[in-house]
């Protein structure tokens, strides 16, 4: 796991507070005119459903309270904790899309190649192959990103009404908004808790916890959701209950 930033807190919230302004200040009409362009229909390959793929599925607090009802069992701690105190206590921003175990990493949901939940999957799954957000290219230049996984499923160049790209645009700059918000509150909520317990993140006790954790140890994860955290015991996957409340 790789997630940790050695950037102090309130750098971190600074940046993605920019990083939402930024957001909020493209332009509806020329996202629909990337999705118009782009043309993407899904064919039902099941091939963005693996972490082999697209990596883990992140769920925003709806899409945990969904997916619960549907079965409480298909949720667990997102990969990468970003946190880790002196007691060896990790700490991660939200929950993620359980898998299968198998070698890509297949979703809980997905069922002869087909999403077993379709009709009420989660929010990334709605707007996907779409994203709306910055990253380096391979020249280290950070500019907007638009799709992910460009030609590698689905079928491309299909004709899409203007109001429907309007209407999926606006999804998915509800989307960006809602996971960079949801990284500030984490932020500010742990930097509150560790000033609160006098806890802070101590990189050699992470280093040393994640090397015992490959070798099949337990950790205690705390889950920020809905506003509070959430204790789990995870384990690594493939061993039996990989994480328990």
């Amino acid at each position: 796991m790789t997630g940790i930033s050695h950037v102090p807190i309130p750098f971190r919230i600074i940046a993605l507070v920019q990083e939402r302004n930024r957001l909020f200040e493209y332009p509806l009409e020329r996202l629909a005119g990337v999705i118009r362009e782009v043309g993407f229909r899904c064919e039902m390959c099941g091939k963005c459903c693996a972490r082999a793929q697209n990596g883990h599925v992140f769920l925003l607090d709806r899409d945990v309270k969904e997916t619960q009802s549907i079965d409480p069992t298909a949720i667990e701690p997102a990969l990468e904790p970003e946190f880790c105190d002196h007691t060896g206590t990790f700490y991660v921003s939200g929950y993620t899309l359980r898998t299968k175990g198998d070698a890509a990493g297949s979703c809980w949901f997905l069922e002869d190649g087909r999403c077993r939940i379709y009709d009420r999957r989660v929010s990334v799954c709605r707007i996907y192959p779409y994203i709306l957000h910055r990253e380096p290219d391979e020249t280290g230049t950070v500019d907007w990103r638009h799709t992910a996984g460009f030609g590698e499923h689905g079928v491309y160049h299909q004709e899409i009404p203007d109001e429907e790209c309007l209407v999926l645009a606006r999804e998915i700059k509800e989307y960006e908004n809602a996971i960079l918000t949801r990284e500030i509150s984490f932020l500010e909520f742990v930097q509150d808790y560790f000033a609160k317990h006098r806890l802070g993140h101590v990189q050699q006790v992470y280093d040393e916890r994640m090397r015992r954790f490959s070798r099949g140890e337990p950790i205690i994860v705390m889950v920020y959701h809905d506003g509070h955290l959430e204790e789990h015991t995870c384990r690594q996957p493939g061993t039996s209950l990989p994480c328990r409340p």
